[in-house]
């Protein structure tokens, strides 16, 4: 790349957003805007005609968003690099972004100057992350995974709490587990004390919000 300018390619679907992007990066020799599209599917077309050195990618976008189009971009050209510029910066699309393969990930009040570096470092193969995703991130390494709704219960228990959330009364289980009806009343009894429900049909419901009744379903 040394001796000619990076080839950028602006993913934006808003034409201010893009004619913005555009006037500013005109001011720089050692960059070049090579195309814009307004959404992933005409990113992807339009990479694989001109090969873009870098990408700059917005994440919400109309027919393929800004996650899928990274990921398929970068299959389809593993030379360009995505560098994400978005208004997101929400754990979820950070992870998200990044796990796609995008190298770096700016919000849309990053400065000029950090943009033009971000860039450069991108074409580079060096990532750049905005403060807060790199705090996102940070947060979703060092924060311990949260407790199983189900921690307290036994596996012949959770067994039991499955099957209530099918709708099998305790002869039926019973029958599935091939225990006697007064031992599953028993764990069902206990389910109820550890869940802090009143009735088994409180205890399916919870079992049903935290998918616990298609665990073992094909």
């Amino acid at each position: 790349m040394e001796g000619r300018p990076i080839r950028v390619l602006i993913v934006d679907d808003h034409e201010i957003v893009r004619e913005g992007l555009r006037t500013l990066l005109a001011e720089e020799p050692e960059i070049a805007v090579v195309g814009e599209a307004v959404n992933g599917a005409e990113a992807l077309a339009l990479a694989a005609d001109l090969r873009p050195d870098v990408a700059l990618m917005d994440l919400m976008m109309p027919q393929i968003d800004g996650i899928e189009a990274t990921r398929q971009l970068r299959r389809l050209c593993p030379s360009c690099q995505v560098l994400v510029l978005t208004s997101f910066s929400d754990d979820q699309k950070v992870r998200e972004a990044i796990q796609a393969g995008a190298i770096g990930y700016l919000l849309k009040d990053v400065l000029r100057p950090e943009l033009l570096r971000a860039l450069r470092a991108a074409a580079q193969g060096s990532p750049t992350l905005h403060p807060e995703a790199q705090r996102r991130l940070m947060q979703q390494v060092t924060s311990p995974p949260a407790p199983s709704p189900f921690a307290d219960l036994t596996g012949r228990e959770r067994e039991v709490l499955r099957l209530i959330a099918r709708g099998q009364s305790n002869k039926e289980i019973a029958a599935s587990l091939h225990l006697t009806e007064g031992t599953v009343k028993g764990y069902v009894s206990a389910i109820l004390v550890k869940l802090d429900v009143s009735d088994r049909t409180q205890a399916a419901l919870y079992a049903v919000r935290h998918g616990l009744e298609t665990e073992g379903t094909p």
